[in-house]
């Protein structure tokens, strides 16, 4: 999954994620990729819900996929 964010990132692509939050509850979110770092296994990204940047834990994210249309890079 790495290389898909990776990829994502440096095209700087909208995905949707399923992420499970601290809480226990699965979230879906679309994102753009800002920084990946994955020497404390998280990434910056602008979340769209949220209107805000955002760090998320890379081993919480289940799922990712790519958008297309408004939200596309």
């Amino acid at each position: 999954m790495i290389l898909e964010l990776r990829r994502y990132a440096a095209r700087q692509q909208a995905v949707e994620i399923i992420y499970l939050k601290k809480n226990g509850e699965a979230s879906r979110r679309t994102i753009r990729i800002v920084h990946i770092d994955e020497s404390n296994g998280s990434l910056k990204a602008y979340c769209y819900r949220r209107k805000a940047f955002r760090v998320f834990v890379l081993d919480n994210i289940f799922a990712i996929a790519p958008v297309s249309g408004h939200f596309a890079g």
